[in-house]
Formats: C-alpha cells, structure tokens, sequence
C-alpha cells in the first residue's frame, strides 16, 4: 500500500506529464499547420500538403514520447544535482553556516537600507501625478537660496504666472483646545483655498477648502483624519459641527483620507483658510509662505522656473524698498520633501552596497578555495562521462542553495533590522517623513532582495566554474599538478582580500569621518552655559490677551512664579529659544551710514531683561538692558558679536542708533551692548547677525520660558508645565525640555548620530568580514605550500622565516588594499563634504588610524596560520606526501 507522500508523488508527475503532453500536442499540431499552408502556398493541394506535412513530422506519439524522457532525465539530473549540492553542504556545515551567515548579513543591511531609500527618494509623492508638483520659493542669494514668500508676492506672482494648473500657499497655525485635564495645543495650517485642488486631493467625508474661503471671517476648517478621530471620535456626522479652537468657533466642513500627508508641515491636523489675519498678510517684507504649484500640461520645470525668475525680477523693480536682490525659483516638490536626507540616505546606501560587495566577495574566496580542494572530484566526475555542461550546472545549483539560504536569512534579519532602526528615528524627524511610518517588507523591498539574490547565484555559479578547465577533467588526479593550481588560487585568493580591505578602508574612513563630525557638532560654541538650563514653550490664546499689555503681564507674572519656584535661581523669556533655526529676521538700516537699499537682515529676538543672565551669556561691550528701560519705554538693543563684527568692523556699536529701512522715528533703537554670539540656528549653521530687543516692546502670545535651576533640570520640568497651567487654564505648554536635551534631539545632531553610528555599524562588520576572509586566504595559501614548508625547513629553515614568509605575504596584501581603500575613502569623503562638519575628507588623523588599524588587523589574522605553519615537522609532512 502507497504511502500518503509516495501517492501525492505519484500524482504530482502524472498531472505534470498530463501537462507536458497537452502543451507538446498543441506546439506539434501549431508546426503542422504552419507546414501545411506553407505547402499550399507554394501550389499543392490541402489533402496532399497534409499527408506531406504528417510524413515531414513522423510518429506523433513517438516524438511526444521522446520528447518527455529527455525533459524527465533533465529534471531528474537536476533533481539529483540538488540533493548532492544539499549533500555537499551537510557534509561541510562550517562552511555551509559562515556562507550563509555573512550572505544574510549582507543582503539584509543592504535591504534594510534600500527600504528605506524606497520609501523616501524612490516612491512617488502620493498625489494624482506628483512628477508634475513643484515648490515655489523666493531666493536672497547667498543667504538664502530657498527663501518663503511674502503674501502680496504671492499674490503678484499667482496672477503674472502662466505656468501653473494651480498655484496655493501654506503656512503653520496653531490652535488651542480646551481640554478636561489642560488645554492642548492642535497643530494646524493655513493655506489658501485652491491648495487641496492643487493637490488633487478629494476629501473623505464633506469637501476640502473652495474658492471664497479665503474671505475673511469664513470660520471654516478641515480635518485630517488623525484629527477627527482623536477630537471627534470618528464621528460620521462630524460635518457641519462646531469646534471651538482659540476661542473662536470653526465650523467642520471635511475630513481628509487617511493616507493623506504633506510632510513639509507635518502631523498637521487642523487645515484653515489662509483668511490675512494681522499686518505681516499685509506687508510686502514680511516672508512667512511657503509656496506649491502644479505644472500646466506641456509646461516643463525649466519654463516655469526661468518665469518665476522673470516675474521676481519685474517685482524687484516695481517695489526696490522690499524686493531688492529678490529671486524666484520652481524645483520639483520631492526636493522639499526629501532633500535634507537625501544625502544620508545616499551614503548610507552606498555603505551597505559596499559591505554586500564585501561579503560576495568573502563567499566567493570562500568558494574558490573550496573549488580548489575538489579539483580530484572533478577529475573523476570527468572520467567517468560528466560532461562539462554538467559540472557548470552541479556548481549553479550549489550555489543557487546557497544564495537562496543567505537570501531567506537576510530578508528576516533585514525586517528585524528595520524595526530596530524605526525606533531610533526621532518623533520630530518622523514627523518630517510621514511616508516611514508603517516600513516594512513591502513587495519593492522583496524585489530588490530577490533582485541581488539572483546577483549573487549567478556570481557563485560562474566564479568556480572559471576555474574548471577542460585539463581539470582528466589531470585534476595528478598531483603534480597542485603545485600550479595552488599558485594561482593564492593569485586570484589575494586579489580578492586586496578589494575586501579597500572596502572596508574606505567605511572605517567614512565612519571615523562622522563620528568627528558628531563630536565637533555637539561641542560647536553656543555662547552660552546649556547645563542645568529647562526649557517649555507656552501658547496662550488669543481672546484674552489681544493687548500688548497683557501679554507683557502675563510674561511677567509666568517668569515671576518660575523663578520663585523650589530649585529654580532665575527664569526668563524669548520669542524664539536658542538653538532652534535661523529667521524670523528683520531688516536694518544703521543712522549715519551710507545705505543703497540693500536688506541688511538679521535675526530678530525678543527677550525679558535677564535672558542673558539666565543663560550665562558673556557680555562683551556696554551693558544688557534692564526693566527700567522697559518700564521707560526706551528703545534699546543689544547685538551679538557677529553684527558689530559685519556693520561696525572698526568701531564701537555702543551708543549707535539704527532702525527700520525708512529709519522711520518709532523704528529708532539704540544699541547698549553686545553679548557673545549666542547660535540661535541649528548646530551646523553659521552664525547670523542677531538683535534682541526688550519683549515689552513686541510681545507675542507664543513664547519660550528659559529656567536656570540649581539641581537637575529635568526634575523641575513638571513643576514648569504646573505653574503655568496654575497660571491660567487656558495655556498650552508643549516641548518641556532641558537644553541639553533639545541640542542631543535636534535634527542636526540627530542625523550626525544616525550616520555616524550605521556607517560604523557597517565599517566593523566590514572589518570583521575582512579579518575573516584574510585569514581564509592566508590559511588555505598554508595548507597548499605545506610540502614547500617542510621541505624549507627540512633543508634548515628557522620557524622564524616561516613566520616571516607568511607575515610578509599578508603584509603586502594589507598594504596595498589600505592605500587603495584611502585613496578612495579621500575621493569619496570629497563628494560627500555636506555630511562632514568641521573635519575634512583627508584628516590626517583618521586615515593614520584606520590604517594602523587595519595593518595591525591583518597581521593578526595572519598569525594563526602562520604560527601552524611554523610548528610543522619536516619529517611527518614528508612522509605524508
């Protein structure tokens, strides 16, 4: 009686012979037919053109029956070449198990990376057409090549454009909610009313925003989907509804689909018309707008840009007090999405290839070497019939087993890799790239992997069949011929090594490169002591603090209760903490120097009296100013050293009056000291000239309370967001955090840490991987030239020259792969200079170490053949051979 699995057999060859036969019987019948009207073309008759066309095709049945023993013996001899191929690898588990290992590492951290990369830089935006989406922007070169709009240029250049299939704006608003516990804080936007159709983007419930909500005092408002379920509840009657946000009631007019993203501005859950709300809509100089338009049909990137250009350029001249060295520019959207980590990304890719290239490069060595040692197999197999057809096949399939292992291993430690990378993206930067959320092994991320899969068989397929030649069939049981073959295994062995050590110079380089980056971001001058320093931002809302007198009140009343708090020495406040970005300028004009129009622009800061106190600022010149001057009303400024180092190179700024750009009278400040350059942009940026003026006398409803505190200041972080909240109910306080932490969280440092650590991830598995491969050669290379050894030493040869031989020969192979792989490393550093920050591509430094590094590595590795070899006795490797 048939087993279960012999029956299924069984079955599976019956309905694949059932197969083969139908398919051969129609590709039989099809030729027939083709003969058949070639005959009656050519003027026979139907009847006889087929009895003709029968005879050219002989016995059908025969010939199917034929035709199945071949493709049977085929798939048969294939079948047996892969139990053997499985039957070689349980034989040789150490190799089977390091191949396998290093290949799953490989492809998994290059799959991990290129999941990434897919997500990011390869998939498209997910809008109708998104290729023909562009950013537009104004340029003030060279501060700033990507300048915001101000609204009346937008308008000026909506209507002068004949480019664009929509052309909309958008800006960040935030609003407060009131809650059971705390009002919270709602991430909104403002854009104008054809952003959505600009977009192609249709709402899930009720409409987006339509012409004429741009109006004032329109009250409408558009939900992301987050937002309605976690202020609604996902209620599907939300439209039409109510919601009160700052005090001002919105009426709900839709909710956008879930997948609906627009990560410029992030997690955005409230949408609202643009509707000019204060004097900065107004102003022709006040730039806050970030701007997207959609190409016409037909029109391409190159035409609208060089329109913008044109219409900036006529803009310039009809309006030089505000548009003076005022550009326009149009890119492709995925620039503004993806270009901050475009070049991360791309390093980061370019360092897992190179490690997938290194550890092909180990398997195929590790092959070689194998080859080498069946070279009596192949012989044998060749005298007994196997053709050399077959033996190419035997080492596909061997090789075939053994990629698709490596390949299933690396795609499950490749989703293992990627769960642990996710969690170490920053919740600001995740923010930033909406499309990372939900990674996985997606059907690309599987292509690809399968893609260098199939890469990798046909690179262990083909390697060990170059070295078959047709003498290895029938000389391969000679000995004397090992003598030539291991000479030239030991030739192609330490080109292989040669590459790999390149390799793994040029990551260890890469990686010693951004860990000094890192370093030197992290201790870049901030001008100011960052310990024991607590930092919370506060929104208050509008209704109720419309005044500038009462928000000055309340700024002063929050710094008070701060500062008098349990382990707090002093509390103040700024518009814009530092540490934080580059804007929010102001343009200047000093009294009594020449001025020609140009935008002096500097960073405008408003501050209570002891903000640098509190920061521990070094004051250089005059003084800072007091709440006497606020009380007074005087108009006075300090500056940092960057701006009296730009206007004032030769003189003292103390005393020195400038103002707006019509030096109007209420615009009139004079400077009473200059303060240290405290960075108020990102870690990597350069210092911008800087103002800080008095918060009395521009103050906002937003703000950044700064607490110097005696003990750590995280414990007085919740004692923070209390107080204010005791304050008044109706404040939001978000982003507590101490200074420290803000710095090591920043985008800046956060991308510096992310590189520096994967690229040395990468480098010391690429190390460890060359190590290993070293040693395989230098010991296999031993194994071969044992006789020469016990010959050498039979003739007198001291263990100290075997050691020196063997050193040597790993010497030289580690000399030139490391200055191969610094020379490369150099170039390579060279091109990816906007990653470096103050180090350069050929630190000295670096390249010494990672040299010494890897000599000393290499010599290492080569010891423990060497050492075997030195303790050979001449007598025993004599008698063996």
């Amino acid at each position: 009686m048939k087993t279960p699995r012999e029956f299924l057999r069984k079955l599976q060859l019956y309905l694949s012979r059932e197969r083969f036969a139908n398919d051969l019987s129609d590709e039989m019948a099809f030729h027939r037919e083709q003969k058949v009207k070639e005959l009656v073309a050519g003027g026979m008759r139907e009847r006889e053109a087929r009895e003709a066309a029968e005879r050219a095709f002989g016995n059908a049945t025969r010939t199917a029956e034929e035709s199945h023993d071949v493709v049977a013996f085929q798939f048969e001899s294939a079948l047996q070449d892969f139990r053997f191929a499985v039957r070689q690898l349980k034989k040789n588990p150490g190799f089977a198990v390091t191949a396998i290992l290093i290949l799953a590492l490989g492809i998994g951290a290059s799959a991990t990376i290129f999941a990434f990369v897919n997500a990011v830089l390869i998939k498209p935006l997910p809008y109708p057409d998104p290729s023909r989406i562009v950013a537009v922007t104004e340029t003030v070169m060279p501060l700033i090549p990507r300048a915001v709009l101000s609204y009346p240029d937008f308008l000026d250049w909506k209507r002068s454009s004949t480019s664009f299939d929509g052309f909309d704006v958008y800006s960040g608003r935030s609003f407060l909610l009131p809650g059971a516990d705390a009002t919270q804080r709602v991430r909104g936007a403002r854009v104008t009313d054809g952003f959505f159709n600009t977009l192609r983007t249709k709402a899930l419930l009720g409409r987006t925003l339509q012409p004429g909500d741009d109006a004032a005092k329109a009250q409408v408002v558009v939900l992301s989907y987050a937002g309605w379920q976690k202020y609604f509840g996902g209620r599907p009657d939300v439209v039409g509804q109510t919601a009160t946000l700052s005090g001002v009631p919105f009426t709900v007019v839709g909710v956008l689909p879930k997948d609906f993203q627009f990560a410029v501005m992030g997690d955005v859950e409230v949408w609202s018309p643009m509707e000019p709300l204060g004097p900065c809509d107004q102003r022709r100089s006040c730039h806050f707008l970030g701007g997207i338009a959609r190409l016409k049909d037909g029109v391409t990137l190159q035409a609208a840009d060089q329109e913008m250009k044109a219409i900036a350029a006529q803009l310039e001249k009809q309006y030089p007090g505000s548009n003076r060295g005022q550009g326009g520019t149009a890119y492709a959207f995925s620039e503004e999405v993806t270009g901050k980590v475009r070049p991360i990304l791309m390093m980061l890719m370019g360092g897992s290839l190179l490690l997938l290239i290194i550890a092909c490069v180990n398997v195929t060595s590790l092959l070689l070497a194998r080859s080498e040692t069946r070279r009596r197999e192949i012989a044998v197999r060749g005298a007994m019939g196997a053709s050399f057809g077959r033996l190419v096949r035997q080492f596909a399939i061997e090789g075939l087993v053994l990629v698709v292992s490596g390949g299933l291993a690396g795609i499950l430690f490749a989703a293992w890799a990627m769960r642990v990378l996710m969690k170490l993206v920053s919740p600001d930067m995740l923010d930033g790239l909406p499309m990372l959320r939900g990674l996985g092994l997606n059907a690309s991320v599987h292509a690809y992997a399968v893609e260098v899969t199939l890469l990798a068989a046909v690179l262990f397929a083909v390697v060990p069949v170059l070295r078959i030649r047709a003498a290895d069939l029938h000389g391969g049981m000679v000995e004397g011929g090992r003598g030539a073959s291991s000479t030239s295994w030991r030739r192609v062995g330490s080109n292989l090594v040669v590459a790999e050590l390149a390799i793994a110079a040029v990551l260890l380089v890469g990686a010693g490169l951004l860990t000094q980056s890192l370093y030197r971001v992290l201790r870049v001058p901030l001008g100011f002591h960052s310990d024991h320093l607590a930092t919370l931002l506060v929104d208050a809302p509008r209704l109720g603090y419309e005044k500038p007198e009462q928000q000055t009140a309340l700024a002063r009343r929050l710094t008070s209760d701060v500062a008098n708090s349990p382990g707090v020495r002093s509390a103040d406040i700024a518009t814009i903490g530092p540490v934080s970005f580059n804007g929010n300028t102001d343009w200047i004009r000093f009294v009594g120097k020449p001025f020609g129009g140009e935008h002096n622009e500097v960073n405008e800061r408003d501050v209570t009296p002891g903000y640098f106190s509190t920061l521990q600022a070094r004051l250089i010149r005059g003084r800072f100013f007091t709440r006497e001057d606020e009380d007074a009303g005087r108009k006075v400024a300090v500056i940092n050293e960057t701006l009296a180092k730009k206007y004032f190179p030769d003189e003292d700024p103390v005393g020195k009056k400038y103002g707006d750009m019509g030096l109007s009278p209420d615009s009139i400040k004079e400077i009473v000291g200059v303060v240290e350059d405290i960075r108020e942009g990102s870690l990597d940026s350069e210092v911008w000239p800087a103002e800080y003026l008095p918060f009395s006398q521009d103050p906002d409803t937003g703000f950044v309370i700064v607490a110097r505190t005696a003990q750590d200041p995280s414990a007085a972080l919740p004692m923070m967001m209390d107080t204010v909240h005791k304050t008044d109910s109706g404040l939001a306080s978000m982003f507590a955090l101490t200074m420290d932490e803000r710095i090591a969280l920043s985008q800046t440092a956060y991308f510096h840490r992310s590189s520096a650590w994967l690229v040395g991830a990468f480098s010391a598995l690429a190390l460890l991987l060359s190590v290993v491969g070293l040693y395989g050669v230098i010991s296999y290379s031993v194994s071969q030239r044992t006789r020469e050894i016990g010959v050498r030493m039979a003739l007198g040869a001291e263990p100290r020259s075997v050691y020196k031989m063997i050193l040597e020969d790993a010497g030289r192979l580690a000399v030139v792969g490391v200055g191969i792989g610094l020379v490369a490393a150099v170039l390579l550093a060279r091109l990816a200079g906007k990653l470096l920050f103050g180090v350069a591509s050929w630190d000295a430094p670096t390249l010494a170490g990672v040299a010494l590094l890897l000599l000393a590595c290499a010599l290492s590795a080569a010891f423990l053949p060497a050492r075997r070899a030195a303790s050979l006795d001449p007598v025993d490797v004599l008698r063996a051979e």
